[in-house]
């Protein structure tokens, strides 16, 4: 008797091993697209934090371009330093340097009132409260 017509329990072996075969596809499957929509949804999650680490380089980027406006520095500079811009009767040549040095230094006179800058001085935000903490404190108990 030939081995595809052996009959098990009423039913052909052939049959029975196109089942198992059958039944290991469909598990193959399925595992593998469980495992593509882990790893789909694993992208978006890492895809969603490089939008907004984009966004705060962005942001970043904002706050150095205000915090490197040169009237910004200037008046930061004259109001807490005292510095000006150098008037021309302090320039000097190369030759006269020994004469300048020997001269004894003149404090300025009048320091300038400085205007708050409003990003220094804006109140900071307070942080929504963590889910973390009140997860340990209630597995501690």
């Amino acid at each position: 008797m030939n081995w595809l017509g052996h009959r098990v329990r009423g039913f052909r072996l052939v049959d029975l091993v196109a089942l198992g075969v059958l039944t290991v596809l469909i598990l193959g499957v399925y595992l593998a697209k469980t495992i593509a929509g882990r790893e789909r949804t694993e992208i978006a999650r890492v895809e969603r934090q490089i939008e907004m680490e984009k966004a705060r380089i962005r942001l970043l980027r904002a706050e150095v371009s205000h915090l490197e406006q040169p009237a910004r520095i200037e008046r930061l500079a004259v109001g807490y330093l005292g510095l000006a811009p150098t008037s021309l009767k302090r320039e000097t040549t190369l030759e006269a340097l020994a004469d300048v040095a020997s001269k004894p230094f003149a404090a300025p006179t009048a320091v300038a009132e400085v205007t708050p800058d409003p990003i220094l001085t804006a109140a900071p935000q307070p942080a929504a409260p963590l889910a973390a903490p009140i997860e340990v404190a209630e597995a501690a108990r």
